[in-house]
């Protein structure tokens, strides 16, 4: 998928655990793992919005676009 999500940069830059995020932003461990790994299909602009608001960040910062090729690995 060209999307690719870079919430570990944003929580290593919080110095922030997945499980505190998650408690704060209001969803299960597990649901941030799927979304934080790339393996999410949609993503709802409330939850988004969750994410920057805890990570004091923009949704740039947490969602960047790739070529198809890049995204690939080749």
């Amino acid at each position: 998928m060209p999307i690719s999500v870079d919430i570990d940069v944003m929580l290593a830059k919080r110095k922030m655990s997945v499980g505190e995020l998650a408690d704060r932003v209001g969803i299960t461990p597990a649901n941030l793992a799927v979304l934080k790994n790339g393996r999410a299909r949609a993503v709802r602009f409330a939850t988004l919005a969750a994410l920057c608001e805890v990570l004091e960040c923009q949704p740039g910062d947490l969602l960047r676009w790739e070529t198809e090729d890049a995204a690939a690995g080749g």
